[in-house]
């Protein structure tokens, strides 16, 4: 449990990665699946997509939180892929990923992910993003449906994981690689210093 001094984290996320992640930390942490509408407005930037849907995925989970466990600082993050100005969410099907991986390759896109962190019991909240832009090698046809066989794109932003392997396809990033994983490490360990959490 959280110390007076170190409230615990809470994590608003259903993702394994986003939870490898937090535990890295080494801070107590519990896990708070969000069930936030994810329907935002389409004239939005990718940043403030990313920010909105960060805050509201927190804000879920404190609405959800029973007033016994309303201890601790919740945490949120949404995470974007976006190329030539077309936002790249999660794929509807296998015809979907091959559409945007046929897209990505060879090219050069940004990766946006929010970060919210939400005092569970005052309501207090900052949020922020970070953008990194990933190079991804030319792909033949063929590369690219090996690739969705192995199952890994159909519930990623953009249709691959770097952190799988998704990271043979890509050749170099600009910017935090957590960001492209999906929670922005180094953006979220300032944004609780707010609440007076230091990770290190």
């Amino acid at each position: 449990m959280s110390t007076p001094n170190q409230p615990r984290l809470i994590l608003a996320s259903s993702s394994p990665r986003r939870q490898e992640l937090i535990q890295s930390f080494g801070l107590p942490y519990i896990i708070r699946v969000s069930d936030a509408d994810e329907t935002v407005d389409a004239k939005v930037s990718p940043s403030e997509l990313v920010e909105i849907l960060s805050i509201r995925k927190a804000s879920t989970v404190r609405d959800m939180l029973e007033a016994q466990d309303q201890d601790g600082i919740i945490i949120g993050s949404d995470t974007v892929v976006v190329y030539n100005d077309e936002v790249l969410g999660k794929p509807a099907d296998e015809q979907d990923a091959f559409r945007m991986l046929q897209a990505l390759q060879g090219n050069t896109h940004q990766v946006y992910s929010g970060v919210a962190c939400v005092d569970a019991e005052t309501g207090k909240q900052v949020v922020s993003h970070s953008v990194t832009h990933v190079r991804m090698k030319p792909m033949s046809d063929e590369q690219i449906l090996r690739y969705i066989a192995t199952g890994e794109p159909k519930d990623k932003a953009g249709s691959y994981a770097i952190q799988g392997i998704g990271a043979t396809i890509v050749s170099g990033i600009d910017g935090d690689y957590f960001t492209v994983v999906g929670l922005p490490l180094s953006l979220l360990s300032d944004l609780l210093l707010t609440f007076d959490i230091q990770v290190l």
